[in-house]
Parts: structure tokens; sequence; C-alpha cells
């Protein structure tokens, strides 16, 4: 369908409904009054030949290669659920389903800086050298990290640094096209670049489309107005040029397709024709740090094709520090065999606080906390979030492409999850149980896993001394605890009760190594705690000066010797 066909229909049916209705439907947030429509093959025209449903009425075809797609305005009068309904009971309906408000996945934002010098000394997701984590001001943190707890990037490049002949296509906010450590990285669609400017020289349904679109505000332009998307780009492939910073990968082409707008969110409606678009120009990678909404089976259709055609859609798991197994963060959660979904770690080679996790739904770890890159207008700017996590493995996916091409989606998923480190931090927490290192992806390395215990060997014990907060917890409380067991081969804790403020006041389980092994809050009862390898193991308990629960008790533990 054309766009004077579109504007026919679109003036046929009247003009989009503009009173407000309902924001939320089961609790999730909409990106506006609409309906996302999918109807069955051939059956758009009998559809549209109706000028109103009770009342709804078409805004928009969405115009994807995959299916006829329409946006339905529900008028104020009218339940979302019952429009579904009504709808799910046409004969040319397929499915509707909400139009989900979606945004950009970051989390404690810094400050947009003026560009620097050479930065690549604080890019520890890159090379951590224990001592080089960057604070939100850009300044160099007195925490201490973990040497060696980054991607392995240094190394890597000993064998590519990457091509040209990959193209990422980084779905976001936009990108700063003419940031001077992005600007020679960009795709360029030559038709349109050479040819004349309101016209669509190439034919692709996209007029001026030069270094991607913008779907925001329906435009070839998609400069970016917040700084993510930019900041994206940057991980991926900033130019390895002396100036500023560095990406994963020093040669690509990124492609930016815009679809949240400058103040970070958009819609579950614009999502599918961005991964639509991305798929159209056969991009070997989507990057996709942004979520949100509920289950779309349009925006899963898009992936699905995207799929189909070999491409791989890397996600942001997202930043709600809650369990992606038993509360579906999407886009991450679809079940497709391309989509990566990727937690952050931080320079002390552990979860980050506000990572999303899942031991059957996130795939990996990478570097997600204060990580630096671009920002817009040339700026330099160190952000937070599970979006900074997934450029790293976009980039590092890409050097991957860049040495072999692309195969199946399916054994590149599993080859990135088998060449990651395993780290008791992550145990439990992705699938892999590993942080990504682009090293062992590229030679094919897969480290070893630690054996796990035999679930009816463990033996309980008491412990020596009672393991105990006060009842209440003080504020600003810290207490440690060391339990050991010689010759032990396992070992874990049994707590009789915990009781703390959750999200804010903490029980660390470290092994011997001082890993972080799992981190408690909430309110449990007979719980046991993840298990360490080894005969020691300290706890930490930390709480903050406002709310004081009840607090903790163990008086057990369980080992299995050797």
């Amino acid at each position: 369908m054309n766009n004077l066909q579109k504007t026919a229909i679109v003036g046929a049916l009247g003009a989009a409904f503009t009173a407000q209705a309902a924001t939320h439907y089961k609790g999730v947030e909409l990106a506006g009054s609409e309906l996302i429509v999918k109807l069955k093959a051939g059956q758009a025209k009998s559809f549209l030949s109706v000028k109103s449903h009770k009342g709804m009425t078409v805004k928009e075809n969405l115009n994807v290669s995959f299916g006829d797609y329409m946006l339905v305005n529900v008028p104020t009068n009218k339940s979302m659920k019952s429009a579904i309904n009504y709808l799910n009971s046409l004969p040319e309906v397929e499915y509707a389903e909400p139009n989900y408000k979606l945004s950009i996945g970051s989390s404690f934002e810094g400050e947009e800086g003026t560009p620097r010098d050479a930065e690549f000394i604080k890019l520890w997701g890159l090379q951590n050298k224990g001592n080089n984590e960057p604070t939100r001001s850009g300044d160099i943190s007195t925490t201490p990290g973990k040497a060696g707890a980054d991607v392995n990037a240094l190394q890597a490049w000993n064998i590519t640094k990457g091509s040209r002949d990959v193209t990422i296509a980084v779905i976001d906010t936009g990108v700063d096209y003419n940031h001077p450590d992005l600007k020679n990285q960009m795709w360029v669609n030559e038709a349109e670049a050479n040819g004349t400017e309101g016209v669509d020289d190439d034919g692709n349904g996209f007029v001026d489309d030069i270094h991607g679109y913008d779907f925001a505000n329906n435009d070839g332009d998609p400069r970016d107005g917040h700084s993510h998307g930019t900041h994206c780009a940057g991980t991926i492939g900033a130019e390895h040029n002396n100036i500023g910073v560095a990406g994963v990968m020093a040669n690509v082409k990124i492609v930016g397709v815009k679809f949240l707008t400058d103040s970070g969110s958009g819609s579950t409606a614009n999502a599918i024709k961005s991964v639509d678009y991305a798929t159209k120009l056969n991009v070997d990678i989507m990057s996709n740090s942004w979520g949100g909404g509920g289950f779309s089976q349009a925006l899963k259709d898009a992936i699905s094709r995207a799929k189909d055609a070999g491409i791989l859609f890397v996600a942001a798991a997202g930043n709600s520090s809650s369990n992606n197994d038993s509360r579906p963060h999407y886009p991450s959660n679809y079940d497709v065999e391309n989509v990566i979904s990727v937690a952050a770690h931080n320079a002390q080679d552990s979860l980050a606080s506000f990572s999303c996790f899942g031991k059957r739904t996130v795939h990996v770890a990478a570097p997600g906390r204060n990580i630096m890159s671009t920002v817009k207008n040339g700026g330099y700017a160190v952000y937070s979030g599970t979006s900074m996590a997934t450029p790293h493995v976009s980039g590092v996916l890409g050097l991957l492409l860049a040495k072999e091409g692309r195969s199946d989606v399916s054994d590149i998923r599993e080859r990135l999850m088998k060449s990651s480190v395993y780290v008791a931090s992550y145990k439990k927490k992705t699938i892999s149980e590993g942080r990504v290192d682009a090293y062992n992806l590229l030679t094919n390395t897969f480290p070893a896993r630690p054996a796990k215990p035999d679930p009816n060997a463990w033996v309980t014990r008491r412990l020596r001394s009672v393991i105990e907060s006060a009842h209440p917890y003080g504020d600003n409380a810290t207490q440690e605890f060391e339990v050991s067991a010689e010759g032990a081969k396992y070992m874990r804790v049994v707590f009789e009760k915990i009781e703390l403020e959750n999200k804010y006041d903490f029980i660390e389980i470290r092994d011997r190594e001082g890993n972080l092994v799992e981190k408690i809050s909430g309110t449990k009862n007979n719980y046991q705690s993840e298990y360490v390898s080894g005969g020691y193991m300290k706890l930490i308990f930390k709480s903050d000066r406002s709310v004081s629960k009840w607090g903790f008790k163990a008086s057990e533990y369980q080992v299995i010797n050797n």
C-alpha cells in the first residue's frame, strides 16, 4: 500500500480520535488510546471498507513487510478490553493488542560533558585494570575494580577490530551522526545522499534515509536529541582515532533507527516499524537498549522476521532488579532464536544492583555500570544500565561476524554463552552463568564450568554461633560473619527467617576469593542461601538509614564433603 492509498484510507475513515482514553491496560502503560491490529491475509480491504468499528477508526497502516497491520484508535467511551474482544471477534482480524509505551533502558545517567581528549583509560568495559572505573562526573572512582573483568577487547583486537562489511542498527533515540567519534562509522545510503532532497531516490519507501530513519517523527533524519542512542552507538563503534573514546569495533557501519523521542519514550507500533526497516536493510545485528510494555505478538512477529533473515537481536534485560523468569521484560524475553538478553555487571565483577536477571531468560552479562561513551553534540558522558551492557555484546558479536561472516543465529547465541567466563556472581542469574569474552568467542574457547552439587548430598550442621541481627536492626548497620567447614566441597547457610527492607537492606554471601555469590533482601522463611565452593563463606549485612525491619537469624548450615 503506498502513501497515497494510506492517506485516502485514513481520510475516508475520519481523522484520528483526539480525546484521551485509557492510559493503561492490565496495569501496563500505553503509548496512546490505540490498538495494533493484524489482519488475516487478503482481508485488509474488507476491514477498511467499514468506516467505523463501534467508534474505532484506523489511525495508520503500519506498512510493514510481514503482514497487514493497522493502528486503530479507541474512543473514550470504550474500554481497551472490550475493544480488543470486539476486534478479535471479527472474521478479518487475526489478533488485536495494545500499543504499549516503551522507553530507554538506562539508569543513573551522568551529566553530559564537552569532548575530552583520549579517554580510553576510563573504558573499564574494554580493559579493566582494577583502578580505571569512571564516576558519573567523569573522575576515577576510588572503589577498586577487578582487573580483567571486561570483554577482553585488547586480546580480541589482535584477531580483528571489525569490518565495514558489518552493519549494526542502533534502534533507540537516534544517533548523533556528526559526532567526531561516529561520523566516519555511519552507514550511508548513497542513493539518498547523492539524490534529490525530499525524494525517495532508492525507492525503498523512506525519503532521505541517508543514515537511517526517524519513526518517532516520520522523517529521514535519525538525529539524536536525547543522547541515549548515541551513547550506545559509541560503545559499539566509536572510531579508534586518538580522540574521545573507542568502541568495541574500530570498523563498522552503524545505522541510526530512531523510534524513541527526545524524551526517551516511544510506542510498540513504532518499534515494529523500526525492526522491520532494519530487516529490510538486511543489517547484521540490531542493538536494542529499550523495553517496557507487555507481550506484543506483533513485535515478536517482527523479531521473528529478522531471525528468518539471519539477523541477531541483542536486547537489554532491564533495570528493575527483578527476575525476568517470573516477571517478563520485553523485548528481551521474547522466545525467538535470535534474541540475546543482556544483564549488566559492574567493574567489581558482580551483577549490577539495578540489573534484571534470570537463570532461564537472560543469556549473558556484560559491562553496564559507569560506562563512558559518546553523547549528542559531540560530547561524552558516563551512563549506567543494561542499556550500556547491550552495545558491548552487539560490538563483540560484530567482531565475530567480521571474522567469520554470518551463520545460524542459534549457533551464535550458544557460542556466545559457552565462551563466556564463568563467575560465581552470575550463578543462577543468567543462563550462561558468565560474562562476555570477545577473545574466547573469536577463538571458540569454552571455559570449563564447575560441577554442581548433588541436591541429595547436603548434610545439615549447627552453627557454632548463631548468625543474627538485632530485632529490629538499626540504621546504617553493618555486620560480618564467617562460616568455615574444613574439608567441605560445598556449603550454604540456612536462614530461619529474613525480614529486610526490600532492595535497600541486604545480606551479601561471598566466597573465599571475595566473589559476590548472592545478595539477599526482602522477606523469606526457611531460606537456603546460594552455595559456595569450598569450606569458607563470608556474610556481610548492610542497612541504610531509613526503614528498619525485624532482621535475620540462622542457626544451621549445610555442607557436602569431598
